[in-house]
């Protein structure tokens, strides 16, 4: 049995205009909802991930902490357990897949919030990577609701050399011979191979490399942790679902909406909660110079950058202690 729930949207549609007929909506939830619905924290997936990558980070005294706080993770669309090319019926399937973007997860996370919870606030909004995508979606489009964000290793626009990047992995991925031009025919496990090899390359330091410190995280040699951490990691999601991500990331940007119409510095201004923002000092795409340059035009915002090796795996720091203390911190400063 899934250890998770769904709610259910129903004919929705998307801000590209495609109408899904049932919208669904996979969540997980932990800790106890406070009667007046004030301790609400809202924690969304990154790239790649489902709830059972990231709940690591949830557990008495960890980063955020079940007893006190009633934490959902809601699963980004694309991520294969919320609507998805993987669970969507004809006629989406074979390259008619929709384009989903942020807008789309904030406001069904709204609804989520309001409509299975009851809550007309959230206490804090945690985010790391395309998670952390969405917290600033969400301060900026819902200020009112929002009381803190902890937005770790993210932007709020997706940059142009993060996209160079974005469209490497693509390349990689779709040059697979399972690629049909739209879509995978069959399972890409050569494609989904590479991708992971080159993601290792952008996602870790260069001094993570030449220190060796794989082995610190319990791999004996670079390849152990090439096939395990990275080859592996991959080959376990859909290929059709990958690239469906990769284009909600590449379309990331709090300002392409109705609301803000492309003015990143109104809708970065319209984020009035108070936050932390965390890059890595050596993230090699979500840049802590971009990174400072977004927070100093947010009212109510610190800048406050994870002194790592680790790349932008800084930001979820599963297999290194030091910058789960970091985390821990900013969190517990935020929440008081």
């Amino acid at each position: 049995m899934p250890d998770y729930a769904y709610f259910d949207l129903g004919p929705t549609v998307l801000q590209h205009g495609a109408t899904v007929p049932n919208l669904r909506l996979a969540y997980k939830t932990y800790g106890t909802l406070a009667p007046d619905r004030s301790n609400l924290v809202l924690y969304p997936t990154s790239y790649g991930a489902q709830h059972y990558d990231t709940q690591w980070l949830i557990g008495p005294g960890r980063v955020l902490d079940p007893t006190d706080w009633f934490i959902v993770i809601p699963n980004m669309f694309t991520n294969g357990l919320s609507t998805s090319p993987s669970t969507l019926p004809e006629p989406f399937g074979h390259g008619r897949f929709p384009v989903f973007t942020h807008w789309d997860n904030v406001h069904a996370q709204k609804r989520l919030v309001q409509e299975a919870f009851g809550a007309e606030t959230v206490a804090l909004i945690y985010g790391w990577s395309m998670g952390g995508q969405q917290a600033l979606h969400w301060g900026s489009l819902f200020p009112d609701m929002v009381e803190r964000i902890c937005a770790v290793c993210t932007s709020a626009r997706t940059s142009p050399h993060n996209k160079v990047f974005l469209e490497g992995v693509r390349a990689t991925l779709t040059a697979d011979p399972a690629w049909a031009g739209t879509h995978f025919r069959d399972r890409p496990v050569t494609g989904l191979r590479a991708m992971g090899r080159v993601y290792a390359g952008w996602a870790m330091s260069q001094a993570f490399y030449r220190e060796e410190m794989w082995r610190g995280a319990g791999f004996s040699s670079l390849e152990d942790w090439l096939v395990r951490s990275w080859e592996g990691n991959f080959l376990r999601r859909s290929g059709d679902d990958l690239l469906a991500s990769l284009d909600t990331w590449y379309r990331s940007d709090i300002s392409d909406n109705e609301i803000h119409k492309g003015d990143l510095a109104k809708a970065l201004g319209a984020i009035t909660a108070k936050s932390i923002i965390m890059p890595s000092t050596t993230d090699l795409y979500f840049t802590a110079l971009d990174s400072e340059r977004e927070t100093a035009q947010m009212p109510n915002a610190e800048f406050r950058p994870i002194v790592s090796d680790w790349g932008h795996r800084a930001g979820n720091p599963n297999l290194n202690p030091a910058d789960k203390a970091v985390l821990r911190q900013a969190v517990a400063d935020l929440l008081g």
